[in-house]
């Protein structure tokens, strides 16, 4: 009789299935494939991907994000919807860099799980790959990480990194915003990936289910709807209208409130009309379902609004037009004025 024992063991009686592994990297390298760019010297498969900056850069400064996608994951588990989440982790990466003036140049996505379900972390990485598209930068590559015991089954988690490249002479960082400088503002696509924890908490109040009707959809395409790239866009307009542009803010964790002060300095305020742009439905039935005052709003969501763009006055017209030749719904939010004794933001009737 054999002891068990003695028994042979191997890496998949411990949980890890290479085969598995081997087959999602088949996946996805058709996917990382479209992805691919100038500058790209070498793609999955080594130990380190490497990439040259493009040539047409003469001062070249790199610009680094990272982020994650938060507790919009946890939608993806109870919802086993997992086709976009990609997209938002791509987004929340590159907008941050794009916020400087930096073209995105690269990604890297790093996937954990317990036990790896193939056709799951395909759709998931697939969902990176087509945000990498839709910001013009390339999946390099990235770490698949079968840990098992970590993580519960059917759950994962998800970080991704992105580098970019602006020009010294061109970096944004809001220094020569003034007073009379005009407010735009991109519109969202929803709640992208911030405030999720407090989604939650409503979506569990009103015991909504995932199939249920909002708007033309279901509560699922809203609630999951990807954060809007801006990308190449913006980038676009800075190339047109170049200093005109001052200040970029990516509307993430802090909402409007906490965000805008991070470009605007010290003793200049942001005055937003409230009139100027729509609270969208999906914000608004957030809203009267949690509950939620409205500053809490502000402070939590983007509320419609993803990316905020300070302009010089004279240029503002110009920006938004073309903007909105771009497919950008564009809104003249409000303007910079001096602080004086009030908030760094206000939100005016």
């Amino acid at each position: 009789m054999t002891n068990k024992q003695n028994s042979p063991l191997s890496y998949r009686d411990a949980g890890v299935d290479i085969d598995a592994g081997e087959a999602l990297v088949d996946r996805i390298k058709p996917l990382a494939a479209k992805t691919m760019r100038e500058g790209v010297l070498t793609g999955l498969g080594g130990f380190g991907a490497l990439f040259e900056v493009p040539k047409r850069y003469q001062e070249p400064v790199l610009v680094a994000g990272t982020d994650g996608v938060g507790t919009k994951l946890r939608l993806a588990f109870d919802w086993d919807k997992h086709d976009t989440v990609g997209i938002d982790l791509v987004a929340m990466s590159v907008n941050d860099i794009l916020v400087q003036g930096a073209e995105p140049l690269f990604f890297l996505d790093y996937f954990a799980c317990g036990v790896l379900a193939v056709d799951k972390a395909a759709a998931v990485v697939g969902g990176v790959a087509k945000g990498c598209e839709l910001a013009g930068c390339a999946l390099i590559g990235g770490e698949t990480a079968e840990m098992p015991g970590m993580y519960p089954e059917g759950e994962y988690d998800l970080a991704g990194f992105a580098v970019g490249a602006v020009e010294k002479s061109k970096v944004i960082n809001g220094a020569s915003i003034k007073a009379g400088d005009v407010v735009l503002a991109l519109a969202s696509s929803g709640a992208h990936s911030n405030g999720y924890s407090l989604i939650r908490k409503i979506i569990e109040r009103a015991g909504i289910k995932p199939e249920d009707p909002f708007e033309d959809a279901t509560f699922a395409d809203a609630i999951m709807a990807p954060t809007r790239i801006y990308v190449k866009p913006v980038l676009a307009a800075i190339e047109q209208h170049g200093e005109a542009i001052k200040g970029l803010v990516h509307i993430t964790g802090g909402g409007l409130l906490e965000n805008i002060p991070r470009v605007v300095p010290e003793g200049l305020a942001a005055h937003l009309h409230k009139g100027e742009w729509q609270l969208p439905p999906l914000f608004a039935w957030l809203q009267e379902q949690g509950n939620v005052d409205t500053q809490e709003m502000y402070r939590v969501f983007n509320c419609g609004l993803g990316m905020v763009i300070v302009v010089a006055a004279e240029a503002a017209d110009a920006v938004k037009a073309q903007l909105s030749e771009a497919g950008e719904t564009v809104y003249h939010v409000g303007e910079i004025v001096p602080q004086g004794d009030g908030p760094r933001v206000l939100i005016k009737e």
